[in-house]
């Protein structure tokens, strides 16, 4: 801890001002009798500004603060598997034995359990003397059935390895190495360390995004996909159903480790995810879900600057897994909550306000966030990822609110929710029209060779079609259906067909909760081969309520929920009744059978 404290001189709501000669910008301070944990955010002469993350009631001017020396931090090591932690990193299930339901204020927690001990199994190809640096492989300590956690040294160490502890149980605290550095300093390395949230981990090299980040959501993987390292966003209004799209994400994407972040939320909504993660099996294991999944609470009912803090943390620790040899999709909810933080302190601060009293720097910081996502070469030599997906919760639904615009210009894929598809029943309420991929020519190239090589034919088509059929129902908003031509109809059918048999995805049904790519391209070439099948009879003449009147189309609509991901032989058989079908139809009328007509 510093030397340096300081008198309180004024309260501003969370901001406080003190009489701190020598403290830095960015250091983390302890402020009042409480022990109320802050950062200072701005220096005048010797007085610093300090941005307080818990409720300053009842502090008084006069007071003492304390700067502790290093900036706001996170632990990094075994043990945050499975935690559920403040907007601080403070573990919510220590504070409820430490304090009851509310967090009281000033408590001063370890963010890793100092008690447990892990089995540490050294790295017997690292000799001592050895020159290390930041990614050098010291050994791995099993940090759940599911999770392998290397011990890697901290990216700021290097030198020569001095001591290397033997196999076998140690806290987090014990030293299980020794370097001696350029400078001659000799450093011990512990199973963690502290890392400033401010800060970006370094890695050697950037690279590009190549496999999609699969989530199981027919609309999200198949019209609008985001691969392992991207930025995406989820705009919508209230009750437009973001965070149980989020939710889904969490439980069913293909990343090594999952990171929730609740920031600035509702608590009914948090205190559900945190009842129900975990509660949920993990699909890809078969065991608890949250032993590769990590959650951070900050409710709106806590300090609002907190929500700020919050994000830096969460993504912080999905770096420091990024660094470990891991795909990690981090999940924030909402960033709007976030924006908030900002509008509040930046008006605080007397700060000249901007878009809707946003300040100036808003764009910049929300780039800056998002910036971190991405794959990288880390400094082990391993590619790992950082995914990013930010929820935006734009007041009214208004799409070109600042926050909302100024991220989707940064994001290259935008899931855009619709109050009237929500209200509609039709969820994931994910608007096919203001929606967004600008990632569909890489994402193209894995479906193409892994799944199905007319996956990016199938997916255009699709949207063409659903384009269309928007166009026909305001002709026929203004004028009735009269007015349209039965292949006109057709396409009104065979859309609908598509976004109840296809984009309508239930998150609450056991079966359809989760769709493979197999069965989502299955899915989409059923539909489109209905829709081109009914074409062929139409021109051939036979009457569109001949077709509209098939029984095969309620069929078709519940196939999604009927059959699960590993049944796909009944789909296939399903195809073959679709054939038979319409081959009767053209007999009927007297015209020759032929062939299924391709898609």
């Amino acid at each position: 801890m510093s030397d340096i404290k300081g008198e309180i001189i004024a309260i501003n709501g969370p901001l406080v001002t003190v009489q701190l000669p020598g403290v830095h910008n960015g250091e983390q301070v302890r402020v009042g009798q409480l022990g109320l944990m802050g950062e200072v955010i701005r220096l005048a002469g010797e007085q610093a500004t300090i941005q307080v993350y818990e409720s300053t009631e009842s502090l008084c001017p006069g007071e003492m603060a304390s700067a502790l020396g290093h900036p706001l931090s996170v632990e990094l090591g075994p043990g945050l598997m499975g935690q559920i932690f403040d907007g601080v990193q403070r573990p919510l299930n220590t504070i409820v034995a430490r304090s009851g339901d509310y967090i009281a204020r000033g408590l001063i927690l370890d963010s890793l359990s100092r008690e447990q001990k892990w089995n540490f199994s050294p790295n017997n190809r690292l000799p001592l003397q050895t020159r290390v640096s930041g990614g050098t492989l010291l050994g791995k300590v099993q940090e759940t059935p599911s999770i392998s956690h290397p011990i890697l040294v901290p990216p700021d160490c290097e030198g020569e390895l001095l001591e290397l502890a033997h196999a076998g149980e140690y806290t987090i605290e014990q030293i299980i190495a020794q370097v001696k550095q350029v400078n001659g300093e000799i450093k011990p390395l512990r199973l963690f360390h502290r890392w400033p949230v401010r800060t970006p981990r370094p890695y050697f090299n950037r690279d590009h995004a190549v496999v999609p980040l699969l989530t199981g959501q027919r609309i999200l993987d198949t019209f609008f996909p985001l691969l392992k390292g991207g930025k995406g966003a989820v705009p919508g209004p209230f009750g437009a159903g973001k965070t149980m799209l989020q939710q889904q994400i969490a439980r069913w994407a293909n990343a090594d480790i999952v990171i929730y972040v609740g920031c600035g939320e509702r608590g009914n909504e948090l205190v559900d995810i945190l009842e129900t993660f975990p509660t949920l099996t993990d699909p890809h294991t078969g065991r608890s879900l949250m032993e590769r999944t990590l959650l951070v609470a900050n409710t709106s009912n806590m300090p609002v600057v907190a929500r700020e803090a919050s994000i830096y943390v969460g993504v912080t620790i999905a770096e420091y897994y990024r660094d470990l040899g891991y795909d990690v999709v981090m999940v924030a909810d909402s960033t709007s909550r976030w924006a908030e933080a900002l509008r509040e302190v930046a008006g605080r601060l007397g700060q000249m306000p901007v878009e809707e009293g946003h300040p100036a720097y808003l764009a910049s910081r929300l780039a800056a966030f998002y910036e971190r996502a991405g794959r990288v070469t880390t400094l082990s030599g391993q590619k790992a990822s950082v995914t990013l997906i930010g929820a935006v919760s734009p007041p009214g639904g208004d799409f070109s609110e600042p926050v909302t615009s100024h991220t989707k210009e940064i994001v290259q894929t935008f899931w855009a929710l619709s109050k009237e598809l929500a209200d509609a029943r039709h969820y994931p309420s994910i608007d096919w029209n203001d929606s967004f991929s600008a990632y569909v020519n890489i994402a193209q190239q894995w479906w193409a060779k892994q799944i199905d090589p007319h996956w990016l034919e199938y997916r255009n088509e699709a949207l063409k079609l659903l384009a269309h059929a928007d166009e026909l129902a305001r002709i026929v908003n203004l004028v009735g259906p009269e007015a349209l031509s039965a292949t006109q109809q057709w396409v009104l059918i065979s859309a609908a067909l598509i976004r109840e048999g296809v984009l309508q995805q239930s998150a609450v049904d056991e079966i359809d909760s989760f769709c493979s790519p197999e069965k989502q391209m299955l899915l989409l070439s059923l539909m489109l081969n209905i829709y081109h099948q009914g074409m062929a009879l139409l021109e051939s003449g036979i009457p569109v309520q001949q077709l509209a009147d098939l029984p095969l189309l309620a069929q078709a609509r519940r196939l999604k929920s009927q059959f699960r991901s590993t049944e796909l032989d009944k789909l296939h058989q399903f195809e073959q009744t679709v054939r038979t079908q319409f081959n009767k139809i053209r007999v009927e009328y007297g015209y020759e059978t032929t062939e299924t007509v391709a898609v």
